[in-house]
């Protein structure tokens, strides 16, 4: 990926599911500007395979599946969001802390090995605030778009 208009790096960030579906499948104002961030360079989203594989599943929930059509958007757009956007990387070893839901520790494991930010709204991340700063990855930090 280049770097953005100006020259600046782009900020690099992992993304859990739920926000992946604040931003494209809810629209959440909240997340608009870490979209926009995302979509324009300015933010390089950092995924791995078993996230995709994991937002598959997701969208298949009956409550997700539901959105979806009364949106008239198909599990595949929101796919094709993840696949245009986020930069594939391998498998993340064994973060320092870990996380009490396994679900969520591939997210903390490759934002640890990147020092990337973390934007996650799941309380069992959210306590792991200070954990993770220790390991210099930021939890929700502000995007200015």
């Amino acid at each position: 990926m280049s770097a953005p208009q100006g020259g600046q790096a782009p900020a690099r960030c992992v993304l859990d599911t739920n926000i992946v579906l604040d931003l494209w499948v809810f629209d959440e104002p909240r997340a608009e500007a870490l979209r926009l961030s995302v979509e324009n360079g300015h933010t390089q989203w950092l995924a791995t395979t078993a996230m995709r594989e994991e937002l598959a599943r997701v969208l298949a929930y009956p409550q997700i599946a539901k959105r979806l059509t009364h949106r008239e958007l198909p599990a595949s757009a929101v796919l094709g969001h993840f696949d245009r956007w986020a930069q594939l990387q391998p498998d993340a070893p064994k973060a320092e802390y870990a996380c009490k839901d396994p679900d969520d520790q591939k997210f903390i494991d490759l934002a640890v090995a990147h020092t990337a930010s973390l934007h996650s709204k799941d309380a069992q991340v959210l306590c792991m605030r200070k954990r993770l700063e220790r390991c210099g990855v930021a939890l929700n930090p502000t995007i200015l778009a």
